[in-house]
């Protein structure tokens, strides 16, 4: 009995925590507990909490956070209140956990807190008593944060200040923000406030204006990738280049999604680890596969595509996040168009920016229908056959682009072109004229003979000119008299009113060097 109790006592080890609370009815007296827990020395600790960041300088990814805060840690402008922004996994409570070691360590403030002080090493832990973290989804209401300002009131027991840390603080009701809101503005001197959300525009606007917003900026791929190869190589494991990559493109900006994927491929591989591996678990297409796809919908080869598509199903493959690695490939692929004037060669086929943007947008729709469809394989393979049509289609007005720079290339052939069409223009205009001066010389010559005939062999030209002068002038006077005599005729059907009106118009219209009658100016 004695041996087996040493045993136990060899595998677990007995802590005493003590637990200090205040009477809030009589001020200085104290309640003391001493609570006894049991922990096992041989527990697990998964590598997201193994490798949390101890100090500012392995904080990665929030470059612009750190300096901010280690400034005015430097500088002494230390505010009363933060707000901490971003998505899951970018270090909101591990900079919340940085700063308030740094605020609290013995002699700080300090960017730099030492690891052997015993203050720096609770709040790490989580066993400080003056750094008090809250969890804003289940402490959500009115009472509880009236109780939290009361407690604001009492100065800290060991530390510099009393630190609230609030994670999910969107989760707290409009009443429980409504009763912090005066203390938040006006707190203590020795009280700090640290929000954490991932849904900031669920945060009273109220109260966003009494915090120091920190905006937390999704994790690149290669700053993931970069950590996790330090990561690797510092617990012996034998992982290929090409796993990293991959597990950053699962973590989405995440690092503490990246950090619990390594350790499960961990668990799944052992300590070697290759791409083939991290494909089987988690149901993606390996580079190479991908660019066998983008490259068949870039050659319009529809039984390439649906063979592929066939062997994702096969396989097992997860279509979804196939569909989303496809649309990054996309948008690389389009940036090169972009910067290459508009053509990409990266696949093997010249694509243009528009029928990139025709293609990146139709994967984009099929986002929705793959996730929400009935069949993820027909959603798969429509999605990608309507990205290969709409790719090559043509939008009249850059047909129209493409004319006109055609056009503005070869200006000199169409400067030339229209010079011989005005050329030829001319040409036949006169052309046209000598047939004209023509045609009438041949009917004077025509007429001239007539009248040498009739003049029994004498023929005089200006005796002749003056006689077709005279019948001219005689044919005029004929249809004017006609003409005079029509109106005349007229007139005398017309209504004397209208006559007047057409009398008073015309002379207010017209004036002549002799004086003209109404049948004249009828006439004209």
């Amino acid at each position: 009995m004695q041996r087996r109790a040493s045993e136990l006592r060899q595998v677990w080890k007995e802590a005493a925590v003590t637990r200090i609370l205040v009477c809030r009815r009589v001020p200085g007296h104290f309640f003391i507990f001493r609570k006894r827990i049991f922990m096992n020395s041989q527990t697990y600790q998964v590598i997201a909490r193994r490798w949390r960041p101890k100090q500012f300088s392995e904080l990665v990814g929030q470059d612009h956070i750190v300096r901010t805060l280690t400034n005015a840690i430097e500088l002494n402008r230390i505010a009363h209140a933060y707000l901490f922004v971003g998505p899951r996994g970018t270090g909101k409570t591990s900079t919340a956990r940085l700063f308030a070691k740094s605020l609290n360590c013995t002699g700080g403030p300090s960017i730099t807190p030492p690891e052997d002080c015993p203050i720096c090493k609770a709040i790490m832990d989580g066993s400080c008593m003056d750094v008090i973290e809250i969890d804003g989804a289940s402490n959500n209401s009115v009472d509880q944060i009236r109780d939290l300002r009361e407690d604001c009131q009492y100065a800290p027991t060991q530390s510099r200040f009393k630190i609230y840390i609030i994670d999910e603080v969107h989760m707290l009701t409009t009443a429980a923000f409504n009763a912090l809101l005066k203390t938040l503005e006006e707190p203590p001197a020795h009280v700090k406030f640290i929000f954490a959300t991932t849904e900031a525009h669920k945060v009273l606007p109220t109260i966003v204006s009494r915090c120091q917003r920190f905006e937390f900026r999704p994790i690149s791929n290669e700053v993931i990738a970069e950590k996790l190869k330090i990561i690797a190589k510092a617990e012996g494991l034998n992982i290929e280049d090409t796993v990293f990559h991959p597990i950053a493109r699962l973590a989405m900006g995440g690092m503490r999604d990246a950090q619990s994927i390594l350790d499960q491929l961990i668990s799944f591989c052992g300590k070697t680890i290759t791409e083939e591996d991290v494909m089987n678990v988690y149901g993606l297409a390996s580079s190479l596969e991908m660019r066998n796809l983008i490259k068949a919908m870039a050659k319009a080869d529809y039984a390439k595509i649906i063979e592929i598509s066939e062997k994702f199903d096969g396989q097992g493959r997860d279509l979804y996040r196939i569909l989303q690695d496809l649309q990054h490939l996309l948008h690389e692929v389009l940036l090169d168009a972009i910067k290459n004037s508009g053509v990409s060669l990266k696949l093997e086929v010249a694509k243009t920016t528009e029928s990139l943007m025709r293609m990146l947008d139709v994967v984009q729709q099929g986002e929705e229908c793959l996730r929400m469809g009935l069949s993820q394989r027909v959603n798969f393979e429509i999605t990608l056959l309507k990205a290969v049509e709409q790719s090559q289609t043509r939008a009249i007005d850059s047909l129209i682009r493409e004319i006109t720079v055609l056009k503005n290339q070869y200006p000199e052939k169409s400067e030339q072109k229209k010079n011989i069409d005005i050329e030829l223009s001319l040409e036949h205009k006169l052309e046209k004229e000598e047939k004209n001066k023509f045609k009438e010389e041949a009917v004077i010559q025509e007429v001239l003979e007539e009248q040498y005939k009739y003049n029994s062999g004498t023929f005089d030209e200006e005796i002749l000119l003056e006689e077709l002068l005279e019948d001219s002038l005689q044919n005029q006077k004929d249809e004017k008299s006609e003409a005079v005599a029509a109106i005349e005729e007229a007139k005398k059907q017309l209504p004397q009113s209208t006559l007047d009106i057409l009398e008073n118009r015309f002379r207010a219209e017209f004036k002549a060097v002799r004086p003209l009658k109404l049948e004249e100016w009828l006439y004209s």
